[in-house]
């Protein structure tokens, strides 16, 4: 994770993901962790692949991998003009297109376009982590001040059952995938009740 969780004290500081989080997502996947399209040089991840800024931009190089684990930009890239919401509709894309198994950890903003778009109505769970103020390793080192927002797990994947035994001792585990369904318009729904008197 490259940008968006910044202080006024300094602008480049890189906000990676805790070990506890490394450590179960590596378990998750089965022991390894095919790509990280949004790594820095401080990150504990070791995916097989890292894309990494400025090198490599992950939002425009391929997902097509088994397993992908992002912690993204969290705020808004003015250089490149993204947010949040690319990469979370990359994650659901590389679901839908390769067939990934995708995780995200990601803060909890279920009022957002990007949360409506690309989590709710395209997610298979979400594991709303238990730390309410999770505290990421900063340029690599621990013991940096917790994240001012709760944090989520998003998963994109065929394995609902295997995500809930994994993550549900650091989050309550919900399962969203009957939010796929396109709901019938309470009008439509009185006109069929009606209709049946």
């Amino acid at each position: 994770m490259t940008a968006g969780r910044n202080n006024a004290e300094s602008l480049s500081q890189h906000w990676c993901t805790p070990p506890k989080y490394v450590n179960i997502i590596r378990e998750f996947f089965g022991g390894t962790i095919d790509l990280d399209p949004c790594s820095n040089h401080h990150s504990i991840v070791n995916a097989t692949v890292e894309y990494s800024l400025p090198e490599v931009d992950g939002l425009h190089a391929s997902w097509d991998f088994p397993t992908v684990f992002i912690n993204p930009p969290y705020g808004r890239d003015r250089n490149r003009g993204t947010t949040i919401y690319h990469w979370l509709q990359k994650c659901a894309e590389a679901h839908r297109t390769h067939g990934a198994e995708v995780l995200a950890l990601v803060p909890v903003a279920p009022n957002t376009k990007h949360w409506k778009e690309c989590v709710f109505s395209v997610a298979t769970a979400i594991a709303f982590l238990y730390d309410t103020r999770l505290k990421f390793l900063v340029d690599g080192k621990a013991g940096g001040k917790g994240a001012p927002m709760a944090c989520a797990m998003v998963y994109w994947g065929l394995h609902y059952e295997r995500f809930e035994d994994y993550f549900l001792e650091f989050g309550a585990v919900c399962d969203i995938r009957h939010l796929h369904r396109k709901p019938v318009g309470l009008r439509r729904q009185f006109s069929l009740w009606a209709h049946e008197i």
